[in-house]
């Protein structure tokens, strides 16, 4: 659980977002629109969340949300 505080420590407030709305089942396109931001930006900050996450997959990502209690859990599963 440290490690998983830490990982999501690490991340940047834009990259927290991104990771919210991505875990809760938005397409990055949907996440852009969201934020005003570009779907390749998306992407890019997707991409750092996995990485920074240690996340194999986006079922992964969303566990590890579900952990850290940034979603409720009835929706992670």
């Amino acid at each position: 659980m440290r490690m998983l505080r830490s990982s999501y420590a690490s991340l940047t407030p834009r990259e927290r977002e991104v990771m919210a709305l991505v875990v809760s089942g938005l397409l990055n396109k949907q996440v852009g629109g969201e934020l005003g931001i570009s779907e390749i930006t998306v992407k890019a900050h997707r991409g750092r969340v996995m990485r920074k996450m240690n996340a194999r997959s986006l079922a992964n990502l969303v566990k590890m949300a579900a952990k850290l209690q940034l979603t409720p859990l009835s929706e992670a599963h």
